[in-house]
């Protein structure tokens, strides 16, 4: 009897998520009996930003090794745990001293020291996603994309001496350039769109670049500010700049050859002001799962919040307060009991992620796979704005490359930059030195 021959599956199928209807990449029932081996799959980075912090005792496993048991905060990571790396005693000495908040949590990813400064001239060190993108960039339509969902704050922290521009960036392309976050879930969408459709784009009557929306919001924003402060939005204004860049991709001859894994339609674009904070982010995380399923960036990093974040979390039973009231907790019972809560909402979104990017299949592997998607908090307990100990995950294999399913637990303040090392070696885009590594992060890859 000849061996049953499996449904086809329409090019136009759909997948459908929160809030976004997504396209199916290439799959063996929309081609029969080609006979081809699957080709290699493109390794993907990503890294998500969570301020404030998060409670060490219902953060961090008790034992190291494949059997450590999964802790309150990290319950959420259960079916997916195998894809999971849990890592202890990591952490950023640059950010050692200074202020609570804009040290640590401006040089997350790029583990340098920030020059105290209320003006302009910023300075800090270049990330790790941007290292991977600019030696990686070239293969995809978007080198990165930079996403959160709180907009740029403006001014100084008077307390501290900083201007706040430091704590809506983790992203830095160079020393003084923090690159812009798009912030809006169908301008994302259009702009992957634009991507996929490079120069057949201007055929679709999509006339407003994200480009145009964010500067619009810039001016009206810089009609209420003082001399100083519109001195530094107009320097800030600077590094929007590389959006064009960015949107112009189509003209690149490099690009002529590339095409998109996963079919993109401009009427499955999200909805452009989302109802609450917790669709927002959703549709935020849903936007890296579809750039990352269609190819068109391996390299994306998102923000929850700024620095000093206080977004309220009242939609969630059993809590009253702001974010960043709550992770001053001063073990109140309460407010310790809220600021867990917190963390945990966090680790679900995360682990949402992880999910819709399993649920995508990839030849014989799947997205998350072939991702590393790194999950951290500059601050340990945001009430002691504590710099060791960080909480830091990774998920996904990197295409094999990453050892994954295990807590690894290293000596007392271990180089976070030693991580990215490692995953700058997974990504293919090694470097002999990050920051102030000592080598890439033992256990972290395949031997």
């Amino acid at each position: 009897m000849p061996a049953r021959r499996a449904s086809r599956i329409s090019r136009r199928a759909l997948l459908r998520g929160s809030g976004v209807a997504l396209g199916l990449p290439w799959l063996e029932a929309m081609a029969f009996g080609n006979g081809r081996s699957d080709p290699p799959s493109p390794v993907r980075m990503a890294a998500l930003y969570m301020p404030n912090g998060a409670y060490p005792a219902t953060w961090t496993p008790a034992t190291p090794g494949r059997n450590f048991e999964l802790t309150p905060s990290l319950e959420p990571l259960a079916d997916v745990r195998q894809q999971v790396t849990v890592l202890s005693n990591l952490w950023n000495e640059q950010a050692k001293d200074g202020d609570g908040h804009y040290v640590k949590e401006s040089s997350i990813l790029t583990c340098a020291r920030i020059k105290k400064t209320q003006g302009a001239d910023l300075r800090n060190g270049v990330s790790f996603d941007q290292v991977a993108a600019k030696a990686r960039g070239h293969l995809t339509p978007l080198p990165s994309l930079e996403l959160g969902v709180t907009p740029v704050a403006v001014g100084n922290d008077a307390v501290v001496g900083y201007t706040r521009v430091y704590g809506s960036h983790i992203s830095w392309s160079t020393p003084t350039t923090p690159l812009a976050r798009e912030l809006n879930p169908r301008a994302v969408y259009e702009r992957l769109f634009r991507a996929a459709h490079g120069s057949s784009v201007s055929e679709t009557g999509l006339d407003s670049l994200l480009l145009d929306r964010v500067l619009q919001d810039a001016k009206r924003l810089r009609k209420g500010l003082g001399s100083a402060d519109r001195a530094r939005l107009d320097e800030y204004l600077a590094s929007l700049r590389s959006l064009e860049k960015r949107v112009q991709w189509s003209t690149r001859t490099e690009h002529a050859n590339w095409k998109p894994l996963a079919k993109l339609d401009l009427r499955d674009a999200p909805v452009e002001q989302p109802s609450n904070h917790s669709e927002h982010v959703r549709l935020m995380l849903d936007m890296i799962a579809v750039a990352f399923q269609s190819d068109t960036t391996r390299v994306a990093t998102f923000m929850f919040g700024n620095a000093v974040s206080n977004v309220s979390f009242r939609f969630l039973d059993g809590v009253t307060s702001g974010h960043h009231d709550v992770s001053h907790h001063a073990n109140e019972e309460q407010k310790l009991a809220e600021y867990k809560i917190i963390n945990r909402w966090h680790v679900e979104q995360y682990a949402y992620l992880l999910r819709r990017l399993a649920d995508m299949p990839e030849g014989s592997s799947t997205v998350l796979n072939n991702s590393m998607i790194v999950f951290a908090s500059a601050l340990s307990d945001g009430q002691k704005h504590d710099p060791h100990k960080l909480p830091v995950l990774v998920g996904g294999r990197g295409g094999g490359r990453i050892d994954s399913g295990q807590h690894l637990i290293y000596g007392e303040d271990h180089p976070l930059a030693n991580l990215y090392m490692a995953l700058l070696e997974a990504f293919g885009a090694p470097v002999e030195r990050f920051a102030d590594s000592s080598g890439p992060l033992k256990g972290m890859l395949v031997s």
